[in-house]
């Protein structure tokens, strides 16, 4: 028997095994000690699993057994027992013989279970546990993973250690619904099918949703809406960071990947394998003398082993993945466009429910409309829906904080009565009588000031308590819902119907007679509207308010006037500008042009600079937002590279 032949997580149980038989002051460490160590670990869960065995009730047993061993009084360390010893040999032997140059702790668990000369033989009889069906077992999570190396059994189940499940998740309610994309899901299903370069890869920028069309897949996976080739399929998404980190010596990183990769391989088409920032693949675990991810993945990828879903943005994917030919090619690309503004609408309403059951709030439809109108407009450095939702998200936030504060009335009484008792205090020291006069005036406007409060204090509290019931039953709708669209899949009518006809409705009437129950001149206010939206992008870009709720309609019908008022004397110039605006916004120019291209000729001081910075304050509310270019510090021949960078050669190249 070699020590040096056991699993690092079998050597781990072993030292564990005798601390155990150490504080417990047996004279011996036996199976028992080991198979509770082996219990209290995680590694045999999944054996228990897919047996269906309760991990709780063998401890129980093993516990009682281990507690009937006399103790000794004499301290020392205590000697491997003999049914111990023998079932080492055994479980050696019997992984020899199939092959595995480590004994991994699975593999002697079973041994222990069904040695005859151990005192925990009677596990066998009470739970009724079957061999076969335990090795059955071990094979199917093991999914042909050799114990080839000493940390080989930390890679066992590596894709639940290193991924998560999307369609698990689903089942979970912790993926919202998605709305919309139905184009870009169905392509990604198309390449899904296909036999070989079966990998589709999502192009787009951040925050346009490419990830969320991979949560789309996995709801219809979950409804059972796709083909019948990805019906019942686990749609994995790859943790890079979690493979990457920890991985301390050479070859820990590729063992990782490997041990993902057989998972993979072993489902025989039953896992789709989806990686968030493909490029990354490309260099991870790198290190001198070592093969990085991408080129693991790459003849997996042209036998048509794995399906894989990518997802990156354009910059990376040109930087990264197009310089990999060999990688790029087992690919299919999918560009995925920045939404409309009416297609951002659209996925907001879809979202409405659940962002007014997490906070409590209501949304207006006006306030959706705005979030998506004024981020698509005045925040031009990210894109939609993501803008827009952060939006939303923010206001109902904003909103919540307010609920939960004591209202502005209500403190601005309790700053109040705090004053007046200072001052009460102070007039008591004093015995003349202007200030006893003063000091009965005081208490009076204090007894009424406290009885007001009181209602206040009284009405806050029902209003609260109104909300605070109304936001539990709109989470208990959104549960209802998900219950609901869960048993329609799994074809349990009867649940199904009790929820459509009876918990649904009941939910929905509460909300709608909470909702009644507060009215305009209420304390708390739980509505997200227009004005607020208003306010977050005021915070975000310091533009004023009421510029941001003046319409784009009503700026375009007086644009010409505005600017005629600001730039005098120049109303034909002006004309063309206006026209060529107008043209663009009422979309009877072609897209890909320029709105124009105008040339300003006059002397010095007439309002050509005037006229471009008139137009971006009305445009974009803010006069210096424009790329002024001053050709005159162009005119030496070298001095272009400032504008177009240095050639090759030069410095700053």
């Amino acid at each position: 028997m070699n020590f040096e032949q056991f699993t690092e997580k079998l050597q781990q149980i072993l030292m564990r095994a005798i601390q155990l038989a150490v504080s417990s002051r047996h004279p011996e460490v036996n199976t028992g000690h080991v198979l509770s160590e082996i219990l209290n670990d995680d590694v045999a869960d999944g054996l228990l699993a897919k047996v269906n065995l309760d991990k709780g009730s063998l401890i129980q047993y093993i516990d009682a057994e281990l507690n009937r061993i006399a103790t000794t009084s004499q301290g020392g360390q205590p000697v491997i027992s003999s049914d111990l010893n023998q079932s080492l040999i055994d479980a050696q032997r019997e992984a020899e013989s199939s092959g595995e140059k480590y004994l991994s702790a699975s593999t002697l668990f079973i041994t222990l279970l069904f040695n005859r000369w151990s005192q925990m033989h009677g596990l066998v009889e009470s739970f009724a546990l079957d061999k076969k069906e335990l090795k059955k077992a071990q094979a199917s999570r093991s999914a042909g993973h050799k114990m080839d190396s000493p940390g080989s059994e930390n890679q066992l189940e590596a894709l639940s250690k290193y991924g998560k499940d999307l369609v698990e998740e689903v089942k979970g309610g912790k993926i919202d619904p998605i709305i919309g994309r139905d184009e870009e899901i169905r392509r990604v299903i198309q390449i899904l099918s296909r036999k070989t370069k079966n990998n589709p890869v999502l192009i787009g920028e951040p925050g346009v949703g490419k990830t969320a069309i991979v949560e789309g897949l996995a709801w219809r996976i979950m409804k059972g809406d796709v083909p019948f080739g990805l019906k019942e399929k686990k749609l994995i998404e790859l943790d890079m960071g979690a493979l990457v980190a920890g991985a301390k010596y050479r070859g820990e990183f590729e063992e990782r990947l490997k041990a993902v990769l057989n998972e993979i391989k072993a489902s025989d088409g039953g896992i789709i394998l989806f990686i968030d920032e493909l490029h990354n693949l490309v260099g991870a675990g790198k290190a001198e003398g070592a093969i990085d991810a991408a080129n693991l993945l790459k003849p997996m990828l042209a036998r048509g082993e794995l399906r894989c879903i990518g997802a990156t943005t354009y910059d990376e994917y040109r930087k990264h993945l197009e310089k990999d030919a060999a990688l790029e090619r087992r690919f299919q690309k999918i560009q995925v466009d920045e939404p409309t503004v009416e297609d951002t609408i659209s996925i907001l309403r879809g979202l409405k429910d659940r962002y007014e059951s997490h906070h409590g709030v209501r949304i207006l439809d006006e306030a959706i409309v705005a979030s998506a109108v004024l981020s698509n407009r005045y925040i031009t450095d990210r894109f939609l829906p993501d803008k827009a939702i952060d939006l939303i998200d923010e206001a109902c936030a904003s909103i919540r904080v307010e609920m939960d504060s004591m209202p502005a009335e209500l403190d601005e009484l309790t700053r109040k009565i705090m004053q007046l008792e200072i001052e009460e205090t102070a007039l008591r020291k004093e015995t003349d009588d202007r200030t006893l006069e003063r000091l009965d005036e005081l208490r009076k406007e204090l007894a009424n000031l406290k009885e007001s409060k009181e209602v206040l204090y009284s009405k806050w509290q029902q209003e609260k308590e109104i909300l605070d019931a109304s936001k539990n039953d709109k989470e208990q709708l959104e549960k209802a819902r998900l219950e609901l669209e869960k048993a329609q899949n799994e074809t349990r009518y009867e649940e199904a119907a009790k929820l459509q006809y009876d918990t649904i409705p009941t939910l929905e009437k509460k909300i709608k007679e909470s909702t009644e129950r507060i009215t305009e001149d209420s304390l708390i206010q739980e509505i997200v509207d227009e004005e607020l939206i208003a306010k977050i992008v005021s915070r975000w870009t310091h533009i004023e308010v009421s510029k941001l709720l003046s319409t784009e309609r009503n700026k375009l019908m007086h644009l010409e006037d505005t600017l005629r008022r600001r730039v005098i004397g120049q109303d034909q110039a002006l004309n063309k500008v206006v026209d060529a605006i107008l043209r663009s916004k009422a979309q009877i120019q072609d897209e890909r042009r320029p709105i124009g291209s105008f040339l300003f000729l006059g002397p010095t001081g007439v309002g050509k600079t005037e006229v471009a910075k008139a137009l971006a304050q009305q445009l974009f509310d803010d006069e210096t937002r424009i790329i002024r270019i001053d050709m005159s510090e162009y005119m030496e021949k070298h001095s272009v590279s400032r504008l177009i960078g240095a050639p090759p050669g030069y410095v700053g190249y």
